[in-house]
């Protein structure tokens, strides 16, 4: 997230992991848990400088009660959806914005069909995290034109259905025909017509071509690789 200096707001301090930035008036509450203390001290100094925007900070999304915008990372973010789904928190939730610099197809569409309801890169500009905010505080969701038109090509180009997107899940997991079937609770011919499906759609010529072709267009994650925000 780009950051200026000028911007900086006058906070008052709070106890252990918790800032408050205090602000008066009618506004919108934005409590940021980002996982990278740098990241959410910019993200802090940016939307605290907004004469309609109330910011707090806290190093995990704990201390978030009463605010309309939750600013996380990805896995943070994903995380918190899970939770609130299991609490049947509903539309009562705070809406969430994830702010990262994981920008593949299928990380955004992960965290999209997880919920929740706003996705900005750490490269957007200031301008765009504020229309951000603003919009998920409105009730609508927000994710920008490019990373829209990124997600919904990966559709379009590919074209697959929900069982192919299945297999190839299980498929970047090193599982077998047989455990795939077992997994999904169709046969094991089924499984084969499948896995055939996709060498034809991504145009591969092995499962592992299969797997290393879709990661690279985003269509599956790495479960090996580092974590990032």
């Amino acid at each position: 997230m780009r950051m200026d200096t000028r911007y900086w707001p006058q906070a008052t301090g709070g106890s252990g992991n918790t800032d408050a930035i205090v602000q008066q008036g009618d506004k919108v509450h934005v409590h940021i848990s980002h996982a990278d203390a740098i990241v959410r001290a910019g993200l802090a100094a940016l939307l605290g400088a907004q004469g309609d925007i109330y910011v707090t900070t806290s190093a995990d999304s704990a201390g978030h009660t009463g605010a309309d915008v939750i600013i996380l990372d990805h896995r943070s973010g994903l995380e918190h959806m899970r939770l609130a789904a299991a609490a049947h928190y509903g539309d009562t939730q705070a809406r969430v914005l994830i702010v990262t610099q994981l920008e593949r197809e299928w990380e955004v569409r992960t965290a999209m069909m997880a919920g929740v309801h706003g996705y900005l890169l750490q490269n957007a500009d200031s301008e765009q995290l504020l229309t951000a905010v603003r919009t998920l505080s409105r009730g609508t969701r927000y994710l920008s034109a490019e990373l829209s038109r990124c997600v919904a090509d990966s559709f379009t180009r590919i074209g697959l259905t929900s069982r192919e997107t299945d297999v190839l899940q299980l498929l970047a997991q090193g599982q077998c025909n047989k455990s795939i079937a077992r997994e999904l609770g169709i046969g094991v011919g089924t499984v084969k017509t499948h896995v055939k499906g996709l060498f034809d759609k991504l145009g591969a010529t092995a499962r592992t071509h299969a797997v290393v072709l879709a990661t690279r267009r985003g269509l599956v994650g790495e479960p090996y690789a580092n974590p990032q925000h």
